[in-house]
């Protein structure tokens, strides 16, 4: 299950839903804008920015990391994108914080040594989701954070709470929009159901709706393009645009073939097979 690109999705529907995380969330939370950003020399690209409205620049950004598998490396990165990133962008900005969410606390990377003072202070917020609590108990944005944690006994039934309590909400709309967030978190999880055996254990009429599309194939596209960053190094704007206009058939087929790439001329040639 690629549950960065449900955590994305689900941030760039409701990018204030990052500050229920926190004890102290900041006064203009429904103003902030989920992005992704490139930094140049070195270009690279940060998958997870939180900015603030522009009306209140300089404002606070806020980093945000989702991690569910261990890399011995991530605060490395993390510090070091963030760093780079904000010292760019110094003039819009009077002050940082990062956000790394975790599904529990032995997925963390092992040596922290030399990041304990960042750590330990009050900009860096390390987030376990197994420690948030009950699922019934949590706000529905936090709870389907969870939900992407659970063994799958355990995760129909926390859905199916989450989805009584969807459907007894108000307004409509905002309710609707998490109700098929919890379809596609189940659908993705449930990889060896059908999608008729996922609609029944739901007790929903599950249908290819715009919204499960978009978020799939958005999903798809931003996991590639940060893999592809990672692997053969920044992507010139031309052969981005040309990612991301892919069909996800095509995008699909990229993902595997990407594993055999080892720089930036391996994905030409790669893109221009596909053009024949």
């Amino acid at each position: 299950m690629r549950r960065d690109s449900i955590f994305y999705q689900l941030f760039q529907q409701s990018p204030a839903l990052l500050f229920e995380l926190l004890d102290y969330p900041p006064a203009n939370a429904q103003g902030y804008r989920f992005d992704s950003v490139a930094v140049k020399e070195p270009r690279f690209e940060i998958d997870g920015v939180f900015l603030p409205p522009e009306s209140d620049s300089p404002g606070v950004v806020y980093f945000c990391e989702v991690q569910f598998q261990k890399d011995e490396q991530l605060y490395e990165r993390l510090f070091g994108e963030s760093f780079l990133y904000f010292y760019r962008n110094r003039e819009r900005f009077s002050d940082w914080q990062a956000i790394i969410i975790y599904p529990s606390q032995t997925t963390e990377q092992s040596c922290t040594l030399p990041y304990q003072d960042l750590l330990s202070s009050k900009r860096v917020h390390r987030v376990y989701l197994n420690t948030l609590g009950a699922i019934d108990q949590l706000p529905l944005g936090v709870g389907l954070m969870v939900l992407t944690t659970l063994q799958e006994p355990q995760a129909m039934q926390a859905a199916q709470t989450l989805l009584a309590r969807v459907q007894e909400s108000s307004p409509p709309e905002p309710s609707r929009a998490i109700m098929e967030m919890i379809t596609t978190i189940m659908v993705y999880r449930f990889t060896n159901l059908s999608r008729q055996e996922i609609e029944a254990m739901l007790g929903l009429n599950l249908q290819q709706t715009r919204f499960y599309q978009e978020a799939k194939e958005d999903g798809e596209r931003l996991i590639i393009l940060r893999q592809l960053t990672r692997r053969v190094g920044a992507l010139p704007e031309p052969m981005r645009s040309q990612i991301e206009a892919l069909p996800i058939s095509q995008l699909e087929a990229l993902g595997e073939a990407l594993l055999d790439f080892s720089n930036l001329s391996d994905l030409e040639t790669w893109l221009t097979e596909q053009g024949r």
